[in-house]
């Protein structure tokens, strides 16, 4: 089934997480005329290497989406505290609210339903009340999926493929993590690419199909 989405909206956690999760597909996405626009809730400054600017991800996510070509104007930085999205999930519904106001996406690209960071999970949820008659897939990230249902795949192809490379490679502060790795990425596109019978691709999880 071939459909050609208007408006999404990716909703990352934390900075990098929508380019792991889906950044083959929004490079595609956008080749093919979908305005893409990206929410980053937090730059984890707590989190960032003692050799880096505490400010790193934020510059370093400004440089990776527009890789993928998301304009800058399309871009949302918040800086809510990492681990501490439970505790202020209002506060993520309202932004989430507030954006869809605007720019009512017709697909929205979230976590997964079974990734157990507090911070996906409570995006997730939010995500579900904030767009209840919007379509919403939810992207894979393995190191967080204990389980995940691949119910979507989207053929990529290897130029989407390289440009989410390259996406993913723009965040330095990231480089010591085991699945910052080409082999892991590509791998995971192959066997994603043999589930949905295609060379690669990625997959999502439906939490709700609408289109006209």
């Amino acid at each position: 089934m071939n459909i050609q989405p208007k408006r999404c909206l990716v909703v990352s956690p934390h900075t990098d997480d929508g380019e792991f999760g889906c950044g083959a597909s929004i490079a595609k996405m956008i080749q093919q005329g979908t305005e893409v626009h990206y929410i980053a809730f937090s730059t984890c400054e707590e989190s960032v290497p003692a050799d880096f600017d505490a400010n790193i991800l934020k510059e370093e996510v400004q440089q990776a989406t527009q890789l993928l070509g998301i304009k800058s104007q399309n871009l949302l930085i918040q800086n809510l505290r990492v681990r501490h999205f439970p505790e202020n999930r209002q506060k993520v519904l309202q932004i989430l609210v507030d954006y869809s106001k605007d720019f009512k996406p017709d697909l929205v690209i979230c976590p997964a339903s079974d990734d157990i960071h507090q911070d996906h999970h409570t995006v997730y949820q939010e995500c579900l009340r904030a767009f209840k008659k919007t379509t919403i897939l939810g992207y894979e990230l393995p190191w967080n999926n204990t389980r995940f249902a691949s119910e979507c795949f989207i053929n990529v192809s290897e130029e989407n493929l390289k440009t989410k490379l390259n996406a993913i490679l723009a965040y330095k502060s990231q480089s010591h993590r085991s699945y910052v790795n080409e082999e892991f990425i590509r791998g995971l596109a192959l066997i994603r690419g043999i589930q949905g019978g295609y060379k690669f691709a990625e997959s999502f999880e439906i939490f709700k199909l609408s289109w006209e």
